[in-house]
């Protein structure tokens, strides 16, 4: 309790604030700086190691999906070398070699057909009426008639449905005749869309003028100028796979993977927004937070724990320190009070044994026979013997000033606390004699002494006696001095039958500067020196009280023996 009242005191707040702000900046600042490196570093080996797994990704599906489409056109290129036109120009020799592609790859393959160089188809296998469609004026058929084989990009054509065309040009009887099949566009992209990463990842095609050749998802279509850009970076390297960051016009970045498919035809990209794809960033930037606010706080209740237990011991040793300094005061009082004691009673001494020798004188003239007769002669004998009496009086008052004086030594001897306890009370007794004060002793005989300085047991007692005086100078009473041995313990015992102590300041009443007594006629240290020096003396002072009945203080001091038995295993630990 006294050092949380020393440790309210701006000084001490002060001191502590200062302290844990010093703990608490050389605490977090490194844990910020290693949080900081950690999620840089966690952060440059994620993105290292996404950009390159999208990028294996989207070459493994690039693969794929050419594999997909020569496979395809492997099938129409077998089909064109093993049957001539006139077997293929049967439609339904034609039905019945695609029902074989159909029930060997599934129903990739929609229909076939036999087309001659003018345009026009002359056999058709397949679920639509197109057997004498004519593709005379269509770009595709401009573009197959020119090469061995082609795979035209997605369009709509007669039938009014996303499709892509795969043809095998074949010379039969001096023309140029073209075996073509369709793709299922459903098929293909599935295939295409099985690339998907995250909530936001998927991927499409694109030819070179920017149509779609898959579809795309409607909620997070980039812009024409995205699309561009990627067909433009794309063409720069198109035999390899590129990655870039794009944002859009509502502040949206997301990540493109771009790779260039059927012999640079068309472009398969990958998109996924940046905040999904660092999603594991995010989650580990959370963590690093929780982990940092956690572990501040614990460095918040550290230092200020640590710092209020470092504040407490300063303030307990400035303290200690404050009451070792009043100890030093009083005993140098003590010595002044010894000095002036001894020098009071040598200078009262001699004109005392001067009076005294001079009533003997007075009192042996009046022997003489011309003063027998005197009519005063009984006034002058009782004059003689009370000047004889207050003589002897004054004389006991100096031996005990005398003795008081010699005892006055802070050094640490053999202390008889039964002659010492007389002495102090003949020092204090007529003190108590005015406020109607009477002593009682009970000190016992055989008591062994203990190994203390005279000054400081002096101290310890006019201190106790004195307040006990204070507390029944109004209405008298009586103080009771009991001494008596248990086991290697001296015990002092001092009660009176004063006011008693209440017992809300029973817990204060050793804490420096507190003081029930009126301002001005206690400084509250009394009692605090001595229980300091008690401790010191590896003894206990106890105190109990009883409002309206009295207080009672017990002193105890280990015996001359035990104090030098540990003394000597303080010295020899071993």
């Amino acid at each position: 309790m006294k050092n949380n009242n020393l440790l309210q005191s701006p000084f001490y707040q002060s001191l502590m604030r200062n302290m844990a702000l010093t703990v608490i900046i050389v605490s977090i600042t490194p844990m910020i700086l290693v949080i900081i490196l950690l999620l840089n570093q966690f952060q440059t080996s994620y993105q290292e190691k996404m950009e390159a797994h999208l990028k294996e990704l989207v070459l493994k599906h690039k693969q794929n999906i050419d594999s997909f489409l020569k496979e395809r056109l492997f099938n129409i290129r077998h089909f064109s070398k093993i049957f001539d036109i006139d077997q293929l120009s049967n439609e339904q020799f034609l039905n019945e070699r695609l029902a074989i592609l159909q029930s060997e790859y599934g129903p990739v393959f929609v229909d076939m057909g036999i087309v001659n160089d003018e345009g026009k188809q002359i056999a058709y296998a397949g679920p639509f009426k197109l057997g004498k469609a004519d593709y005379h004026e269509a770009d595709w058929f401009k573009k197959a008639i020119m090469q061995p084989f082609f795979i035209s990009d997605v369009f709509l054509g007669l039938r009014g449905l996303p499709h892509f065309i795969l043809s095998v040009k074949k010379s039969y009887k001096g023309h140029e005749w073209i075996v073509r099949a369709t793709i299922d566009f459903m098929a293909f992209n599935d295939l295409v869309e099985n690339i998907s990463i995250g909530k936001t990842g998927y991927a499409f095609i694109l030819n070179r003028s920017g149509e779609y050749q898959t579809n795309p998802r409607t909620d997070s279509l980039p812009s024409r100028k995205i699309l561009d850009e990627l067909l433009l970076e794309g063409g720069a390297h198109p035999e390899k796979v590129q990655i870039s960051r794009k944002e859009d016009s509502s502040g949206k970045t997301s990540i493109y993977v771009t790779s260039f498919l059927k012999n640079g035809d068309w472009l398969l990209i990958y998109q996924q927004d940046i905040a999904d794809a660092y999603s594991i960033v995010r989650r580990a930037f959370r963590i690093a937070l929780l982990i940092f606010m956690l572990g501040s706080l614990g460095i918040l209740i550290m230092a200020y724990l640590l710092s209020r237990r470092t504040v407490s011991r300063i303030a307990k040793a400035n303290m200690e320190k404050e009451m070792m300094n009043q100890q030093v005061i009083e005993s140098g009082k003590l010595a002044s009070i010894g000095e002036l004691a001894a020098g009071i009673a040598h200078e009262i001494n001699n004109p005392v044994a001067i009076m005294v020798e001079e009533a003997g004188w007075i009192k042996d003239l009046l022997e003489e026979e011309e003063f027998r007769k005197s009519e005063n002669m009984g006034e002058f004998q009782r004059a003689l013997s009370q000047i004889g009496n207050q003589g002897k009086r004054c004389k006991e008052i100096t031996h005990k000033l005398l003795s008081f004086a010699r005892k006055t030594d802070s050094r640490t001897q053999e202390v008889n606390m039964n002659q010492l306890i007389l002495e102090i009370i003949g020092l204090t007794e007529q003190r108590a004699k005015y406020s109607r004060i009477v002593f009682k002793n009970n000190l016992q005989s055989d008591l062994p002494s203990v190994r203390a300085s005279n000054t400081e047991i002096q101290q310890i007692l006019l201190n106790m006696i004195n307040n006990a005086i204070d507390a029944m100078e109004k209405n008298g009473g009586t103080i009771t001095i009991s001494t008596q041995k248990s086991e290697d313990m001296v015990l002092t015992e001092i009660t009176d039958t004063g006011p008693g102590i209440p017992m809300a300041y029973l817990g204060r009443i050793f804490d420096p500067f507190f003081t029930t007594k009126p301002v001005g006629k206690g400084t509250g240290l009394g009692l605090s020196i001595c229980y300091g020096i008690v401790n010191k003396l590896g003894g206990k002072i106890q105190v109990k009280s009883i409002v309206g009945l009295g207080t009672t203080f017990l002193v105890m001091l280990p015996t001359f023996e035990k104090r030098i038995e540990t003394v000597i295993k303080n010295i020899n630990p071993a």
